[in-house]
């Protein structure tokens, strides 16, 4: 059996030792190289061409986030950062990491790493070995200022824009939310597959990088009315839902070992609203969203799948497809001006 080939990153010898002895009892893994800081990483990763790097963020010289940058310029690495969510400031950094291209962020305690934090790295480090990584260059992601779309007049005004994304989601979702108009007329929810811990810090990220108001659900929240564009987002580890004009935040079992899950929001936005909604899958592992996203297609929404051709992961995208949920099938730059048009001709059409 091959086994999964992974780089150490971290600035601390005794943080390095450990995550080394506690690979080591997997025969699955081999430690193939350990660097004290970004330079050294960079270096060993295009010698070494590891399976996967777990990178520590905060580092002398060059730090984690300059150091995912590189190496996913130049030789693209799966890349599990490990940061600190409870201090802001690393919280935000690793927001920039994922958007720079790395796969996942696990929370990393304080005190000693215990078996049962180890195992769940070692999880995550499995899952992220099996993504396709693509060359990540920040230009790629720039508008390119495509013409709008022609789209018909919608038979229900849209009142509202739901979004759902896992692997390669901060950078996709970032881009559309910084292309949307000012004078977009939809609010949006928005799915991320991300843990409690860091849900505050990409909330505050978004708002930053879109200049748009980003904030965690709150549960029992009106849901707001067209005609101003917010972001509200679903939390870490709770499910959100729409239910009598409310958002909810549900405690209910994992789908598809997701919580939160796209196809949750998306199946009770098809309950809730029907055709009056706009449902947007993109980039993600695994099929999350594509069953939610075929419901509101059959209650009448417009739905917009990511293409293959800009996606990190082209999972959920593809089990959207498969399923026939796809109205519109597009690349990341022509996202935004195609959901303009579509909530621009709901809107035509309600005044008419």
């Amino acid at each position: 059996m091959t086994r999964l080939r992974v780089l150490i990153v971290d600035d601390s010898l005794t943080v390095r030792r450990r995550l080394a002895d506690a690979l080591a009892f997997d025969t699955s893994c081999e430690v193939v190289g350990e660097a004290a800081d970004g330079q050294q990483a960079f270096e060993q990763c295009q010698r070494l061409r590891p399976d996967v790097v777990t990178m520590d963020l905060v580092m002398p010289k060059v730090d984690g986030l300059r150091a995912t940058e590189l190496i996913m310029a130049h030789c693209p690495t799966p890349i599990v950062v490990l940061s600190a969510a409870e201090n802001r400031t690393e919280g935000l950094r690793t927001m920039d990491a994922l958007a720079a291209g790395a796969v996942d962020a696990v929370d990393k305690p304080s005190g000693i790493l215990d078996a049962k934090w180890m195992g769940m790295l070692m999880a995550r480090v499995r899952t992220a070995a099996r993504v396709r990584v693509i060359t990540h260059v920040r230009a790629r992601l720039e508008p390119h200022a495509p013409q709008p779309p022609r789209v018909s007049a919608l038979q229900v005004p849209p009142r509202l824009l739901v979004m759902g994304a896992s692997t390669g989601g901060p950078a996709a979702v970032r881009h559309i939310l910084r292309s949307l108009p000012g004078d977009f007329p939809l609010p949006v929810l928005l799915v991320l597959h991300i843990t409690e811990h860091f849900d505050t810090a990409m909330a505050e990220w978004l708002e930053t990088q879109s200049g748009l108001s980003v904030r965690n659900a709150v549960d029992g929240e009106l849901l707001s009315m067209p005609g101003r564009l917010n972001v509200r987002m679903a939390p870490g580890n709770r499910h959100l839902v729409v239910r009598a004009g409310r958002l909810r935040l549900v405690d209910g079992p994992e789908r598809h070992s997701c919580r939160p899950s796209v196809d949750e929001l998306f199946e009770s936005v098809a309950r809730e609203l029907g055709a009056a909604a706009i449902g947007c899958l993109l980039t993600g592992m695994g099929r999350d969203g594509a069953e939610g996203l075929a419901a509101l297609r059959r209650a009448g929404a417009s739905t917009v799948v990511e293409d293959e051709s800009t996606c990190v992961v082209f999972g959920m995208p593809r089990e959207a497809i498969r399923l026939g949920a796809a109205q519109h099938v597009v690349g990341l730059t022509d996202i935004p001006p195609l959901l303009t048009a579509l909530a621009r001709a709901g809107a035509r059409e309600g005044t008419a």
